[in-house]
């Protein structure tokens, strides 16, 4: 296998470029320079770019991210994410009307169509899972719970594993800045162990990818995840 040392000794045999945001072209904080250099190169040479992310927030929501931390809307026509895809099968009542969301408040405009259907857990049709709960939630039973206390997970899903987990982010964990924090692939690994069943969204399922470009496009992955940037790319034997 020929090792890459640049981008440019490639691109050109590709007319579409799937790019990872977060690890990618930004740290959670702020953008990586070198990333945009090339993002921009691809532009300049009108390539098809689409970020995709496992955000478990609706696409509009990172791009208002994206813009706050200087990004150039001149990149973001195409931006996917994995809240988007779940977004839409929730709002069509996919695994039930009634749900609970397992996540910080920050995530709820995520079923902001369908507020009205959020319920406690033991009433629920489905768990609606974007990532950790958020220790400032108001609404939250803060017993034995502490910041990533993954124990209190397991105890509190338990009993719950008749009902399906919506996954809307099926990273484990993801780095903002020097911290590494657990995300919702975490919580719905617990849950899988517990056995339950998980319904994902995002990488490295294929589902998402059939939102991003055609059949006959000559499409190059680009990530730093081997579980979902890495093996979905593979899967898809593009």
């Amino acid at each position: 296998m020929k090792e890459l040392n640049h981008l440019s000794e490639i691109f050109d045999e590709y007319d579409t470029f799937v790019i990872d945001l977060w690890g990618v072209i930004h740290n959670g904080i702020a953008l990586n320079k070198k990333a945009i250099e090339a993002v921009d190169q691809l532009k300049k040479n009108s390539k098809k770019i689409v970020f995709l992310s496992n955000a478990p927030r609706p696409s509009a929501r990172v791009i208002d991210f994206l813009l706050k931390i200087n990004m150039d809307k001149k990149y973001l026509s195409n931006v996917m994410t994995s809240g988007e895809a779940a977004m839409h099968a929730i709002n069509k009542n996919k695994f039930g009307k009634k749900f609970f969301h397992l996540g910080p408040p920050r995530d709820e405009s995520i079923f902001e169509k369908i507020k009205d259907n959020k319920t406690r857990i033991d009433n629920c049709d489905f768990i609606l899972c974007t990532g950790l709960f958020d220790e400032d939630d108001p609404d939250l039973d803060k017993h034995q719970l502490h910041e990533n206390d993954l124990d209190y997970y397991k105890n509190f899903l338990v009993n719950h594993i008749s009902k399906k987990l919506v996954c809307t982010n099926p990273d484990l964990t993801v780095h903002r800045g020097d911290k590494e924090e657990y995300c919702a692939g975490y919580i719905a690994k617990i849950f899988e162990e517990l056995g339950g069943k998980v319904i994902y969204y995002g990488k490295p399922h294929k589902e998402i990818y059939e939102l991003c470009f055609k059949e006959n496009e000559k499409v190059l992955a680009i990530g730093d995840n081997l579980r979902t940037d890495i093996k979905g790319a593979n899967n898809l034997n593009k």
